[in-house]
């Protein structure tokens, strides 16, 4: 069987075979594969967006995702973090220095975990609601 490869569509923006659902595509990318059809890989080392699917063809490196990945891992670091740190605090009588020692590599661990799939998530997000540069910009 061959691969269905990227076929021009209504939109100027975005040359495409029918993209699957929101959802699907959302896992594909946060699953660090193409949003497009979920065979090739999204990313050519740590955060950078491959310029192509290699099995599709999807234009992958139109869907400029910029600040939105670090901003919703900060969000989501966050919303984890800080009820544990909360509640530690709370219920021992740990020293600053070692509830720094242990939630700062913690926190880190954490984001350097997920801003990948987040980034992921929501280049599959931006691919399916057309959410692209101009093929003509730089």
């Amino acid at each position: 069987m061959t691969p269905t490869r990227w076929q021009p569509n209504r939109s100027p923006l975005l040359s495409s075979v029918p993209l699957p659902s929101l959802g699907t595509a959302i896992k594909r990318g946060l699953l660090c594969r193409c949003p497009a059809c979920g065979q090739s890989h999204l990313f050519n080392g740590y955060l950078r967006v491959v310029p192509e699917c290699r099995h599709c063809g999807a234009p992958l490196s139109l869907a400029r995702a910029d600040d939105a990945p670090p901003y919703f891992t900060i969000f989501l670091v966050g919303h984890i973090i800080i009820p544990i740190m909360l509640a530690v605090e709370r219920h021992t009588d740990l020293a600053i220095w070692l509830e720094a020692a242990i939630f700062l590599p913690l926190t880190l661990a954490l984001t350097l975990a997920l801003l990948r799939p987040i980034k992921g998530g929501t280049v599959g997000l931006m691919l399916t609601l057309g959410m692209v540069k101009p093929a003509s910009d730089g």
